[in-house]
């Protein structure tokens, strides 16, 4: 495959590992049952988790995900010995595919793409089975680094750094060799580290600064905006031409902090509120409106207490699948 993707075709049995192409009518009886549909539905959220980080957006992953399932159905069953490596080559070659379409679609979006966030309200670590279906928390800065990565860059990175998936197997999705895949994931971190921001890998410290800029928000307090954003602090905001946002990157914490002031100023009402959440996993914010719909979702890096990065998705076609918290 080249870094450019075409159409992703699922080959027969004998080239997606967790197939067996000697399974059949004479296969040995003793082997177990083989998998059937249910397979697919046990895999169903590890495999929407793939397919969401390959692809930054859960609009794109559930239709991967359909297609997946329909390939799925007109697979010979009995042939499969590993149906989640089996989907996971599935899915991973139809991402490449998207990735192709999606970029395309992102460079002539209007001002800046921001991946789409995802949204929850717990606070306790996850526990091992879900960390297996859900993978390692991917922030939503990490996910926008991404974007500046090849398909083939991408997707080795995401299934061996975040997934845990083996080279020989990713090689078998990428049609490369797992010597090449290694080197696809070296020079993806590489680039990640180089595109990243300085970020804090302390929850708490991370948690107090989202709360601060909170406060100090919501208080039109410009000195308190000051004293918690760095002062090479980036603004980044997704309105995708629907409602009103930046196009640009706003850079320095005094530009950021005008700004910021000057949107509650104009838009933010007594009704309205930041409420705390998990964006991506980490500490973010959720603005919600008069009618208490959430109107946009604020994600951060923050390094040494301050906020080095913000991500602000306003556009609401990105909302569309996220509920305040209840109570």
């Amino acid at each position: 495959m080249s870094d450019d993707p075409s159409a992703a075709a699922v080959p027969g049995p004998d080239a997606i590992p967790g197939a067996n192409p000697t399974a059949g009518p004479d296969a040995n009886p003793d082997a177990g049952p083989a998998p059937g549909p249910d397979a697919f539905e046990a895999n169903r959220r590890y495999l929407g988790s793939v397919a969401y980080r390959l692809l930054g957006s859960f609009s794109d992953a559930e239709d991967v995900l359909q297609e997946a399932w329909l390939r799925w159905r007109s697979v010979d069953h009995s042939t499969v010995a590993d149906p989640r490596a089996f989907l996971t080559t599935v899915v991973t070659r139809l991402c490449y595919d998207q990735l192709g379409s999606a970029r395309a679609r992102r460079e002539a979006y209007f001002g800046e793409w921001l991946p789409e966030p995802a949204v929850s309200y717990q606070d306790s670590p996850a526990s091992p089975a879900e960390l297996a279906e859900l993978g390692e928390s991917v922030s939503l800065a990490l996910l926008t680094v991404l974007e500046q990565l090849t398909p083939a860059e991408r997707a080795a990175f995401v299934l061996h750094d975040v997934f845990s998936v083996g080279f020989d197997e990713i090689a078998a999705s990428l049609d490369r060799s797992p010597e090449a895949t290694r080197q696809l994931a070296s020079r993806a971190r590489r680039r990640v580290k180089d595109g990243g921001r300085r970020a804090t890998a302390d929850p708490s410290e991370h948690r107090q600064a989202v709360e601060a800029f909170a406060a100090a928000t919501t208080r039109g307090d410009i000195e308190g905006l000051l004293s918690v954003l760095d002062p090479d602090v980036v603004w980044h905001s997704d309105g995708g031409g629907v409602v009103s946002a930046g196009a640009r990157p706003v850079f320095g914490a005094d530009k950021v902090s005008r700004l910021v002031r000057g949107l509650i100023a104009k838009w933010f009402t007594p009704a309205m509120r930041l409420d705390l959440a998990l964006v991506n996993g980490e500490p973010g914010l959720l603005w919600l409106d008069e009618s208490g719909a959430v109107g946009g979702v604020l994600a951060f890096t923050v390094a040494d207490g301050r906020i080095t990065e913000a991500y602000v998705v306003v556009n609401p076609e990105k909302l569309t699948r996220i509920a305040p918290a209840a109570g």
